[in-house]
């Protein structure tokens, strides 16, 4: 299966591997998750480490 890679959903910026970024979730009620990269791409909403430090100043 083919998915979209993830973006900061601030400015677009696609997020690559190593990249520092912060995920805005609800946090889980189950737990015993095996697959964090699908979880995180289906739950959560990326924020780049730039967008972020300009969003807390």
């Amino acid at each position: 299966m083919l998915w979209e890679k993830p973006k900061c959903t601030i400015c677009e910026k696609e997020i690559k591997g190593e990249d520092v970024v912060f995920v805005k979730m609800r946090y889980p009620k189950r737990k015993g998750f095996t697959e964090i990269k699908a979880y995180l791409r289906n739950e959560g909403k990326f924020i780049c480490e730039e967008c972020f430090s300009r969003k807390t100043e």
